[in-house]
């Protein structure tokens, strides 16, 4: 999970992509990047941090240009690195920058190749590296001097065929424009719009469209699977299909969790769709304890609020918030480490005790990992004085991990895996505890695209829809993600050696 943006504009866009990267903060808080481009002449900052610690106001001021492209990153395997922050850029063909959101899982395969028979060089071990340099050989191929809009749908096509995973894409090729394409199930997302400042339009490609909300840039819709679209440095557009074969299977956990309420997605109010998902679980409730004593409902800020409140409507019970977040505490879901997770539960939430005193309360959640949030925050409502705590997730139960570009850990580590829902209860501490049904929740998304007839849901069912994931790479991966290589990844950091982590 990333954030990506792209700007093609009639004036210096720095300020534009940090704002940008501002709105989509969320989903990437570990590293952040821009790249302008002014004629012939590349100007890029990047680094580990918050967008507004990575930029300073002489970086700003170096940021020069009418088009450009920023990335926000959390990292998904390994240790934090500065040599893993984003844009990257190689130099041939016509100079390339490229920013990703997503996972290959065949990266490895495919860096291998790109050095034995492309004769190119990886100077990291970020899959976002592999994919630049696949799309840069592309487009070599081409006899043009000058890059052509068609020598750039067939270097996407190309990249379809030799990739597969998760990526949504955002590349500037030096003096010429911007290019957004998207794998062809369209796993991640990436949307484009556009506006009209009175010298001819502008246009904008980002992970969500609340960031082109926050600009004033009117969204135009979403790339589709398996399509490039080509903005020129003059504001021409165009779009083609690239992939053989496509199929819309976008990643459900988006709607769940990752992106903004205010977002829309594959033509999807995110808003909406949780609003649904609070009445599915709600009608679950009433079928499985028509007879429930909940006093209060009470959600886990901030991802689950929506939902919470309509659940609360639909069983006619007092909605109330009874947690207050400390805004300064980074998302503990894409914290590296268990033990910085742990440490930052408690300084990120405090009880509001004359909520829970005495009462049945029923907390809900959008979903459950680790289930280390969850065991200290009904921790909290017992010592706020709670009699009885029940726990409702918005989500299925996620009993395997994400290959995608999430960091959903090894399995052992999903709260879930291996357990049922009574078990998980014991787990956590919950005197009972329910899940949202996969049927409710797809349903919930699908209402307003029929269109989506497909999801990647493999975190709750372990079905991988590009079919290339075995056994073999959930260990591998697994061994990789697991908390104790994390913590050796950082304590090896620390003495100096140079560990990288994929994006």
């Amino acid at each position: 999970m990333c954030g990506i943006v792209g700007i093609v504009g009639k004036n210096n866009v720095n300020q534009a992509i940090y704002d940008s990267l501002t709105v989509l903060q969320h989903r990437g808080q570990d590293a952040a990047g821009i790249v302008t481009c002014d004629g012939r002449k590349l100007y890029l900052r990047k680094n580990n941090g918050l967008v507004r610690d990575v930029f300073r106001t002489s970086h700003m001021l170096d940021l020069r240009g009418p088009m450009g492209i920023g990335h926000v990153r959390y990292p998904t395997a390994g240790c934090s690195s500065s040599a893993e922050a984003q844009p990257f850029y190689v130099n041939s063909p016509y100079g390339i920058s490229l920013a990703h959101n997503g996972n290959l899982t065949n990266a490895e395969e495919v860096k291998q190749h790109l050095f034995q028979e492309d004769r190119r060089h990886m100077n990291t071990e970020s899959d976002s590296e592999v994919l630049l340099n696949v799309f840069a050989h592309e487009l070599q191929r081409s006899e043009n001097l000058k890059v052509t809009e068609e020598d750039i749908f067939n270097a996407v096509a190309g990249v379809h065929r030799r990739c597969r995973g998760a990526y949504a894409v955002v590349a500037m090729i030096t003096g010429y424009g911007i290019v957004g394409f998207r794998d062809p199930y369209g796993i991640r997302p990436i949307v484009f719009g556009t506006r009209n400042t009175g010298q001819g339009p502008e246009y904008m490609i980002a992970s969500e469209s609340v960031a082109l909300d926050a600009l004033g840039f009117e969204l135009v819709r979403d790339i589709a699977p398996g399509e490039a679209v080509v903005i020129d440095q003059h504001g021409r557009f165009k779009s083609q299909q690239c992939a053989e074969k496509t199929q819309y299977a976008p990643c459900i956990f988006e709607y769940v969790y990752l992106a903004r309420p205010d977002s829309i997605i594959d033509d999807v109010s995110v808003y909406k769709a949780r609003l649904r998902m609070g009445d599915a679980l709600a009608e679950k409730i009433i079928r499985k304890r028509p007879d429930h004593d909940i006093d209060v409902v009470i959600p886990i800020p901030d991802t689950s609020r929506t939902s919470a409140l309509q659940l609360s409507y639909r069983l006619g019970v007092v909605y109330r918030e009874g947690f207050i977040k400390n805004r300064y505490i980074g998302r503990t879901f894409i914290m590296p480490g268990q033990q910085l997770r742990k440490k930052s539960v408690r300084q990120k939430l405090n009880a509001i005790d004359l909520e829970f005193r005495g009462k049945n309360v029923l907390l809900v959640d959008d979903s459950v990992v680790r289930g280390t949030t969850s065991q200290q925050i009904i921790d909290m409502a017992r010592e706020a004085g709670a009699k009885k705590v029940y726990f409702a997730s918005a989500a299925p139960a996620i009993r395997y991990p994400n290959v995608y570009g999430i960091d959903m850990p090894a399995a052992k580590e999903l709260i879930a895996h291996g357990r049922t829902t009574e078990e998980v209860a014991e787990a956590i501490g919950a005197d009972w505890m329910i899940y949202q049904d996969l049927k409710d929740l797809e349903m919930a998304v699908r209402k307003r695209n029929p269109e989506l007839v497909a999801f990647d849901s493999s975190v709750f069912t372990g079905k991988y829809v590009t079919g290339d994931v075995d056994n073999v790479y959930l260990e591998k991966i697994g061994n990789v993600r697991a908390d104790n290589m994390k913590n050796s990844s950082e304590n090896s950091e620390t003495a100096g050696i140079d560990l990288h982590n994929a994006v």
